[in-house]
């Protein structure tokens, strides 16, 4: 088994197109490079990544399509685009002259207003993905997760993957209405689902217990074979630590059978992105 995280970010700051984390995120305030991955990769078994952007810009795209050239376990980089612009169309077909290119990420949960990607210009770009080969990371809040619904019954054809869960409100202790409209969505097939980000949303001193029903209900309503892990690396190290999520994916998934596993730490990323596995 290839084993796949399926959720990481690289970061230089001082290049001028990050603005985040901030300064006072000092646990991750700094540059994180592949050298800085490698061993943990190492450490979980972990050979390929698909390397998801940080920042909205098209710099950070092209300097994250740039770092994929020359680093091996990088096997697929989600970057930016601007989908409300003109030039969605041409940007989309320069990005996707990158073999490595697999699709983009609009940051819907820093736009206040929850309804903005059903408006018409976004819907015209997130129609091209499909004939692109490309696909669509939600990066979404509960309050989302009607919208992406919508936005699933409207296209159909276009392959969609939810990024750490809609980010439910796992430090309080709150499952619905979460739990119901991920039930809903994970009725639309072409709809993924990363487990990922689950610790951050927990908060510090979380524990595998408090995690369970958040990560049992991921699998139990879209199934192991559209639920891929992820790190969240390096922003995980704001509430643990790359071994420590990891210790506790495998623990959260010590029920499921071999296959079922593997469909999470391997087959399930490949299938979606378009790795060799």
């Amino acid at each position: 088994m290839t084993r796949i995280d399926a959720h990481q970010h690289y970061w230089t700051l001082g290049l001028g197109h990050n603005d985040w984390p901030p300064p006072e995120l000092a646990a991750i305030h700094r540059d994180f490079a592949p050298g800085d991955l490698r061993p943990h990769l190492a450490a979980a078994g972990i050979s390929k990544t698909v390397l998801v952007q940080a920042a909205p810009n098209l710099a950070e795209t092209e300097f994250l399509l740039e770092l994929a050239e020359r680093e091996e376990t990088v096997a697929a980089v989600v970057g930016w685009v601007d989908v409300w612009s003109p030039t969605a169309r041409s940007d989309l077909q320069r990005f996707k002259r990158h073999p490595k290119f697999r699709g983009i990420r609009p940051m819907l949960q820093a736009i206040a207003d929850t309804l903005s990607i059903l408006q018409p210009e976004p819907i015209r770009t997130l129609d091209m993905l499909p004939e692109l080969g490309l696909r669509f990371d939600a990066l979404i809040q509960p309050r989302h997760l009607p919208v992406i619904a919508a936005l699933a019954d409207r296209l159909p054809d276009l392959q969609m993957v939810i990024d750490h869960g809609a980010k439910p409100f796992i430090g309080a202790g709150i499952l619905d209405p979460w739990r119901a409209d991920m039930a809903a969505i994970a009725r639309r097939p072409h709809v993924c689902v990363k487990l990922s980000g689950l610790v951050t949303e927990a908060g510090g001193g979380w524990t595998v217990d408090q995690l369970k029903p958040y990560a049992g209900h991921l699998i139990e309503v879209f199934g192991p074979q559209r639920v891929m892990f992820g790190s969240d690396w390096p922003v995980v190290n704001l509430d643990a630590s790359y071994e420590k999520w990891w210790i506790a994916a495998n623990e959260l998934l010590q029920d499921l059978d071999e296959s079922a596993q593997e469909a999470v730490f391997s087959t399930s990323a490949a299938r979606f992105y378009g790795i060799d596995a």
